[in-house]
């Protein structure tokens, strides 16, 4: 893994599904769900920060209809906040006043948020439950195509796809280099479709902004008719994050100069898949780590803290995947355990396993595969007390690969390649 939380992209290109979106389009202020006192408030800071702008741009920065933004304006301009300074095509081009300049900067004292209107708590609420990743059903041909790039035990496929079926929580364990990693991105691949995943939410009075572009891969033509633009559509969320996950990360994260919050983790990644890859190893302590999944895993709600002190309850529709080289009951006691409601252990290839994802590696690299090479590799192997770990060929025709363009020949998979090989990956000269 990187030093970053990724987004994967994921590989299979399949017809997505439209998302339903809950919320009919806001004609009013009203049927935002939010403070009135909070858009206004949000129009203005725009205003100030923009200059002048016509409605309809307004609009569209704060994603909200023409309609709503022209209520905002004339209660703003009742007030004197805001005045015309011309029309463009029958649409008003205004601006904050003298007035309105000095409110303004009073709220971005307060907060310097001044994007898309947020939605309320119960309404992202509602929507998430709506398209909760646990009601997703696949066939089993559609979860075996999904792996047919691994080589796999059998039995492994058929308990894989009855997780995936739950979209719950699961383990994967096992010894390093038996292809944790490459299942976790297997079972992210499988979805394909979208869900909405708002701009920012309101929170006991506090915004914390949601869709993140870094981790979100938004829609380029939606799957669906968006009714509420306050909502972008989005790629079902696959998000991967590994040693460097820290405790704070799975709390809200407050911008102590833009005084907003930002949306934790797990919040981030509802509707989708979250992979927390090599538990165990992370900075913070594994107690605590595993400690604040225990009530979201097993109450699908999440308890989030707010600047201040005040505390809010977030949805939690999270299909976490655990991958450890750890043996679980080292690093987790039985209550977290408990919880996880799928287990999948990984073991080291047999010799026909190892065979097979050599052929595999080869194909890919154009090789020639030669199986009297590989006999005398795991021998070779066997001989020296290593496991055949699946990563191996890979890596073994990789250091073959590289060999051969810096003697500037043709990679050929034969003894002294194989030999040289392991070597430079296994063996000291």
């Amino acid at each position: 893994m990187g030093s970053d939380v990724v987004n994967h992209a994921a590989v299979e290109t399949l017809e997505p599904a439209a998302p339903k979106q809950l919320n009919e389009t806001p004609r009013s202020m009203r049927d935002l769900g939010v403070r009135k006192s909070l858009v206004q408030n949000l129009a203005l800071k725009i205003l100030y920060l923009q200059g002048e702008l016509m409605l309809v741009h307004l609009a569209e920065q704060m994603r909200v209809s023409l309609s709503v933004v022209t209520e905002i304006f004339e209660l703003l301009r009742k007030e004197q906040l805001c005045e015309v300074k011309g029309m463009v095509g029958g649409v008003h081009r205004v601006a904050s006043t003298t007035l309105g300049n000095a409110r303004a900067h009073e709220l971005l004292e307060l907060s310097h948020y001044a994007g898309p209107v947020p939605v309320s708590l119960d309404d992202y609420t509602r929507q998430v439950r709506a398209q909760s990743i646990r009601s997703l059903g696949f066939q089993p041909a559609r979860i075996e195509k999904a792996f047919s790039h691994l080589v796999l035990p059998p039995g492994s496929v058929t308990q894989l796809g009855t997780a995936i079926t739950s979209g719950r929580s699961m383990i994967v364990h096992g010894p390093s280099g038996v292809g944790k990693t490459a299942v976790a991105e297997s079972i992210a691949s499988i979805y394909q479709d979208y869900v909405w995943i708002p701009y920012a939410v309101e929170a006991g009075n506090q915004i914390i902004t949601v869709f993140d572009s870094q981790l979100h891969e938004a829609s380029p033509d939606p799957a669906g008719e968006q009714a509420d633009r306050r909502w972008i559509c989005c790629r079902r969320p696959q998000i991967f994050t590994g040693g460097e996950l820290k405790l704070e990360m799975l709390d809200l994260q407050f911008n102590p100069v833009g005084r907003y919050h930002s949306a934790s983790l797990q919040m981030k990644a509802n509707n989708g898949i979250l992979v927390i890859d090599d538990l165990g190893r992370q900075q913070a302590h594994s107690e605590e780590l595993l400690s604040r999944w225990l009530a979201p895993l097993e109450h699908d709600i999440d308890f989030l803290t707010l600047f201040g002190g005040g505390r809010i309850i977030a949805p939690f529709d999270v299909f976490v995947v655990f991958a450890t080289s750890l043996e679980p009951a080292k690093f987790a006691d039985e209550a977290f355990l408990r919880r996880i409601h799928s287990k999948t252990r990984l073991n080291y290839a047999t010799s026909k396993e190892f065979h097979e994802i050599f052929r595999r590696v080869c194909a890919e690299s154009e090789l020639d595969y030669d199986a009297g090479v590989v006999d005398d590799l795991v021998a070779l192997l066997e001989k020296a007390g290593r496991p055949l770990r699946p990563c191996d060929p890979g890596e073994i025709v990789q250091q073959i690969r590289w060999a051969a363009v810096y003697e500037g020949k043709p990679p050929c998979l034969d003894a002294s390649s194989v030999t040289q090989a392991c070597r430079n990956y296994f063996f000291s000269a």
